[in-house]
């Protein structure tokens, strides 16, 4: 469990949260999501939940018996059914203003996730699972919060890692988001060996598309000034692309009860974020030949 409450704001707010824990607004709500067909060709949905932004009548919070055909030993047609009701209950309290289900300064976060290993037609595939939900205050600086991932939840080899991610400032200038720069690696066991599993080491406050250090190691061959050959470390920053690149504004029709839902999409070219500038890097490799390293120095959005 982690939370990021400060103490002023769990003082300030403690008559709110007290109301907001009564009613139960911010916690798990079943969220099935389809995932292809098992190795038999049965389709497969998993309950990989969310966490409510709103308070949600009884009548949806309570599990329907109607729901449990998105098992996945139901048909492809009841799976889409009983999803297309299940949308529509849950759109229903937004559009009618439900209650917020945090205080303005918190959002509704997973406090405890688990990653599912699933064995699909196509061959493996892994699912994050959101298993609780708590009112986490949400920081106006970029910062890097924890974030507790369970891995082989239920077996010997269940092990947690602090894997992080980005705060998410709600008032930012400029168009600059608070995104991942930096990170790290953690070994877990796996029934079949040693896995890595990706870590966040610390965010910035970034454009939707930016450029990262990445460094790499070479030895390179040089000659001193009495002519000896020697073997020193290379080191060089090749940089990567990361971020996302908006497509801008695709819909062509709207919900009329609710302005924010699209109803069509147009279709559009895709936009990545990929390298723009660069710079050379050659040298004497060890092995004889020279070799030429390419570095990027800036990102750029192009379709």
């Amino acid at each position: 469990m982690f939370s990021v409450h400060s103490a002023g704001a769990v003082s300030r707010h403690s008559e709110q949260r007290n109301l907001f824990a009564d009613r139960g607004c911010c916690r798990r709500q079943s969220h099935y999501l389809y995932i292809g067909h098992d190795i038999s060709g049965s389709p497969v949905s998993v309950d990989v939940g969310m966490c409510r932004s709103h308070c949600i009548s009884q009548r949806i919070n309570s599990y329907q018996p109607g729901l449990r055909g998105l098992s996945k030993h139901s048909s492809m047609l009841d799976f889409l059914r009983n999803k297309k009701l299940q949308d529509r209950q849950i759109e229903s309290p937004l559009l009618s203003g439900a209650a917020r289900s945090c205080p303005l300064d918190s959002l509704c976060e997973p406090t405890r996730v688990h990653v599912e290993r699933l064995l699909l037609f196509e061959g493996f595939r892994e699912v994050e699972v959101i298993e609780t939900c708590q009112c986490n205050t949400s920081p106006k600086e970029c910062l890097r919060l924890p974030a507790l991932k369970t891995f082989f939840p239920d077996s010997p080899l269940e092990f947690t890692v602090d894997v992080g991610k980005c705060s998410n400032p709600s008032h930012v200038e400029d168009g600059l988001f608070c995104a991942p720069t930096k990170f790290d690696s953690v070994l877990i066991k796996s029934p079949n060996g040693a896995e890595v599993v990706q870590t966040l080491e610390n965010c910035e406050m970034k454009e939707p598309c930016y450029r990262i250090s990445y460094v790499e190691y070479y030895y390179e061959i040089i000659y001193n000034s009495a002519g000896d050959r020697e073997e020193r470390l290379k080191e060089i920053d090749v940089g990567r692309c990361l971020g996302s690149c908006s497509i801008g504004n695709r819909c062509l029709l709207r919900d009329s009860h609710s302005g924010e839902k699209c109803l069509v999409w147009a279709e559009g070219t895709s936009s990545r974020c990929v390298p723009d500038q660069y710079n050379t890097h050659t040298f004497k490799s060890r092995s004889g030949p020279i070799r030429t390293v390419f570095a990027i120095e800036k990102c750029k959005c192009k379709n």
